[in-house]
């Protein structure tokens, strides 16, 4: 019992760790870009193939920074 409880707190740190970061999947590789706010709204972002207007209508991405992000991708 002692082990699941342990199993179940290392789950619940890595889901509120995952909830602080952008997960931003471009052609070739994939960016972190950390969050202003934890929420689960747009944690997961697949830009393959969309063009940059598209990521900038979004507040929580420009907020975040994804101008810096896209200058680095080309």
């Amino acid at each position: 019992m002692k082990h699941f409880v342990v199993v179940i707190l290392l789950l619940g740190a890595a889901a509120l760790g995952i909830l602080n970061y952008h997960f931003i999947l471009f052609d070739k590789n994939i960016k972190l870009l950390k969050k202003t706010n934890m929420t689960i709204e747009y944690t997961f972002i697949d830009a393959r193939g969309t063009g940059k207007a598209k990521l900038f209508l979004i507040p929580a991405l420009l907020k975040a920074g994804i101008k810096d992000i896209l200058r680095e991708a080309g």
